[in-house]
């Protein structure tokens, strides 16, 4: 089920289970928006957010070379390990607690595979439209302090120009953070810039926003706001996404 509500704040509202679902054997997805063999006209993309889709990749198994180019794309572990390489020359290991980004720009081979021989490997993968065209391609990851995000957002990626530390810096004006809550807590997120929009998506647990519930994987998009406000009836991490809509 999608729901789209037009009052003082917008709101649009992906359900878990409405969410497109490949299974390639190997690889087995679930696409927020459309993606290769899913196409929804209605769910296109949320302002410049593109993609976004949980995959879980058999052990040993991944995508290979294969081009990108004008996009920002930016991958979360949750579980296992991602073995990145590219034309470029980069080659990354990256872990829970780590975040990789790359600019496309003018473009990129690379592949990406499960690192380990024997565990499942589960990640987020996502894209954003850049804010500018055919720059030269980068590559970045980072290790986060895990324990910063108890009941806290911690801030993983933000634009480049902002030169924020201890962040990942991509070409777009979006602000990336996670965080996670105890059941019982009342808390609140500030938009970075006027005019963002906030998706809101849940990795695990179940809070209360907006005047909507939100459970494991639902996810949530707002426009026109400045704060958000957040109340947990049981524990819950939350990942969200701060993007310009235009």
């Amino acid at each position: 089920m999608e729901t789209t509500i037009n009052t003082a704040l917008k709101k649009t509202l992906h359900k878990s289970n409405s969410r497109g679902k490949a299974d390639h054997g190997w690889l087995k997805t679930r696409l927020t928006f459309s993606f290769a063999g899913y196409h929804d006209p209605k769910r296109m993309h949320f302002g410049v957010l593109r993609v976004l889709n949980d995959d879980q990749i058999a052990a040993g198994k991944g995508f290979g070379m294969h081009p990108h180019d004008n996009m920002e794309i930016i991958t979360i572990p949750m579980e296992g390990v991602v073995e990145h390489r590219d034309n470029q020359g980069n080659h990354g290991i990256i872990t829970k607690g780590e975040v990789q980004v790359m600019s496309a720009g003018t473009g990129v081979y690379h592949s990406e595979f499960n690192h380990s021989k024997e565990e499942l490997l589960k990640l987020f993968q996502i894209w954003l439209f850049p804010n500018k065209g055919n720059v030269v391609p980068r590559y970045g990851q980072m290790t986060f302090d895990l324990t910063a995000q108890h009941n806290n957002f911690q801030l993983l990626v933000s634009p480049i120009e902002a030169n924020i530390p201890n962040t990942l810096g991509i070409h777009q004006n979006a602000f990336f953070s996670m965080g996670k809550f105890e059941a019982g807590q009342d808390f609140n997120y500030q938009l970075n810039r006027l005019g963002n929009g906030l998706y809101i998506f849940v990795v695990n647990g179940q809070v209360e926003t907006s005047g909507e519930s939100l459970e494991f994987r639902d996810g949530l998009g707002l426009e026109d706001i400045s704060s958000v406000n957040f109340k947990t009836q049981t524990g819950v991490e939350l990942l969200l996404m701060e993007v310009p809509m235009d």
